[in-house]
């Protein structure tokens, strides 16, 4: 198959400008979500989370108490919650882009029409509410500083003594990658701020020219 016959497949294809969001600054925040967001989370955050239940230690070591530990430690793991958080913040874009696709709406649509203009803001205003909860929930999960001694609380497993001491491995590391991940949703909501503005003084002036 051919560079040109993919090249115009691709210019011609109704449902690239379709998916496509109608602003720069939607366009930028797809290309921030989608690649950077998603490579540091894949990428990065397997090589400070891969391992971390193994290398995790409480005294005295054995795999018992290790374990218990380490469920007390992290109720969730940060890899599943931050997967979680962008598939969760993903939903409300796809079903308008699953919506503009099936009504083949264009983008100019989006600024004649108010019915869907209001109906791609409200996906944008959504996603800026499930990021804020989902940087509430980091907060009360994993705080904003992971300290190298975890104090565990081992009652339930009856044992001879009731509180032990864990060492939390690479727990810098993991410090600034939690400062990321916050500046990684403080930067989403941002984006999403502006694009709610840029489609809103668009839709004001194609209003003022007609």
């Amino acid at each position: 198959m051919s560079a040109n016959y993919m090249r115009s497949f691709s210019e011609g294809c109704p449902c690239d400008l379709q998916l496509r969001p109608p602003t720069v600054t939607g366009q930028f925040h797809t290309l921030f979500f989608g690649s950077v967001r998603m490579f540091f989370l894949g990428v990065l955050g397997f090589a400070v989370y891969g391992n971390e239940a193994l290398h995790f230690s409480c005294d005295p070591d054995k795999r018992e108490v290790n374990l218990f530990c380490y469920n007390q430690f992290r109720p969730i793991t940060p890899q599943v919650f931050w997967a979680l958080q962008l598939v969760i913040v993903l939903v409300p874009g796809a079903f308008f882009h699953l919506y503009a696709a099936c009504k083949s709406i264009k983008q100019e649509d989006n600024l004649q029409k108010s019915f869907y203009t209001l109906f791609y803001i409200f996906p944008v205003f959504l996603r800026i509410i499930l990021e804020a909860v989902a940087f509430w929930l980091q907060i009360q999960l994993f705080g904003f500083r992971v300290n190298a001694i975890y104090i565990c609380d081992v009652g339930a497993l009856e044992k001879k003594f009731n509180i032990t001491r864990c060492m939390v491995p690479e727990h810098f590391e993991k410090t600034i990658f939690l400062i990321a991940m916050y500046t990684f949703t403080v930067i989403t909501v941002v984006l999403c701020v502006a694009e709610i503005s840029e489609i809103s003084c668009r839709r004001l002036g194609f209003l003022k020219t007609r």
